[in-house]
């Protein structure tokens, strides 16, 4: 029998890590459920691992999917159809084969009496910790419907904020883009030809005029390496951003930027905000949210300061009181909103208002953000421009002046 490396949990939420030999997954996944654990992954057999590792890279499921499927569930659920059917209905719906698959498995764990929060927990990279304690919240306390429906919002929320910030981030890209292809064709057909002139009339070339020559030089003797760089461009900042150093390097750098800096701080509150007040309303305790949360923003710092938030709550800190030593992270209007609806008893919906809020500050970053790099653009273009022109036209001038 073949040995798998799996991850168990109790319904407790203890993590269990190790080694045991099983038939399959499933004879695994029964022997775990007899010690109180249930199966979130186990890593195939050594022969069949490549190939494993080839059909995960396929096997995504976007947020619009997953929003359809809580939005429907919620509505299903809503009419008195049982959880195996609706899972049955959302598995013919879905286009994505992979989805389709999990869907019908978590159908299969239902029938066999598995609750729903722990049919999900299988799936971490489908279904994150807050959707996992948020059904659970629901089954414990009976409101299925009403937690499915905040979870729907939440998604809602998350989807319209990452789509606003990806539609603003457009034009800088495509204006950077187009300005590196016009450089490297420029580099490759026009300095080759101004290069070969300057040597027929001998002259001797400034400094800029040569280090531009040995770039254009360097683009059409070794374009294959220009294009290997360009193309491992992408792979070497995912593969920066995937370490634990390279991603605090990154969003170190990310909360610096002029201009930039103030949005993804914004984005952060954001979904920190929509997180809280999700879970807070849906009756996890605080110190629980505030731990999932850490899992719902994606700046290192920003996880860092929830945690350790977290931690001062434990102790009977006031959540204001808590966030409040991270004031670059959080502005005083965060806080002070905060503050005010603990005094008030009313923090969750302090915290919507807060998305809200937030929310609506990224849309007009996001709307202005265009008219606000466009300048920044232009002066970083025209710096480039002015730098290959003179290189360029200079050595004329010297030739004109002696004639």
């Amino acid at each position: 029998m073949p040995n798998y490396n799996y991850i168990a949990k109790s319904l407790e939420g203890k993590k269990k890590r190790g080694r045991r030999q099983a038939k399959d997954k499933k004879d695994l996944a029964s022997s775990l459920k007899s010690e109180g654990f249930f199966l979130i992954s186990a890593e195939a057999p050594k022969k069949t691992k490549k190939k494993a590792q080839i059909s995960i890279k396929f096997n995504r499921v976007s947020l619009t999917e997953k929003l359809m499927m809580t939005r429907n569930l919620e509505v299903m659920v809503s009419a008195g159809v049982s959880l195996p059917k609706a899972l049955d209905v959302l598995a013919l719906q879905t286009k994505n084969k992979y989805f389709k698959k999990v869907l019908l498995e978590m159908k299969e764990d239902i029938v066999k009496g598995l609750a729903l929060s722990i049919a999900v927990v299988k799936y971490p990279k489908i279904f994150p910790e807050i959707y996992c304690s948020m059904l659970k919240v629901g089954e414990q306390t009976g409101k299925m419907q009403e937690i499915l429906d905040i979870l729907a919002v939440q998604l809602e929320r998350q989807y319209k904020l990452r789509a606003k910030v990806r539609g603003a981030m457009v034009y800088p890209l495509v204006i950077i883009s187009a300005m590196i292809l016009i450089g490297i064709v420029m580099l490759v057909k026009v300095v080759p030809q101004l290069s070969e002139t300057f040597i027929e009339l001998g002259i001797e070339l400034p400094l800029m005029t040569r280090f531009i020559i040995a770039l254009g030089n360097f683009f059409v003797n070794y374009w294959y390496i220009v294009i290997l760089l360009l193309a491992g461009m992408p792979f070497l900042i995912v593969s920066l951003a995937r370490s634990k150093s390279g991603k605090r390097f990154l969003d170190k750098i990310l909360l610096r930027i002029p201009v930039l800096s103030s949005l993804f701080k914004k984005i952060n509150c954001a979904y920190t905000s929509i997180a809280l007040s999700a879970m807070i309303k849906g009756g996890v305790p605080i110190v629980t949210a505030l731990k999932i949360s850490s899992g719902a923003v994606s700046n290192v710092y920003f996880k860092e300061s929830l945690r350790v938030a977290a931690e001062e709550v434990k102790k009977g800190k006031k959540l204001s009181d808590a966030m409040s030593p991270f004031p670059n992270l959080y502005p005083q209007l965060f806080l002070q909103m905060l503050r005010i609806g603990e005094e008030t008893g009313k923090t969750s919906d302090m915290l919507t208002k807060l998305a809200d809020f937030f929310e609506e500050q990224v849309n007009n970053v996001t709307q202005n953000l265009s008219s606000i790099i466009e300048p920044v653009l232009l002066l970083f273009i025209g710096a480039i421009v002015g730098f290959f022109a003179i290189a360029m036209i200079q050595p004329i001038y010297s030739i004109m002046e002696g004639m």
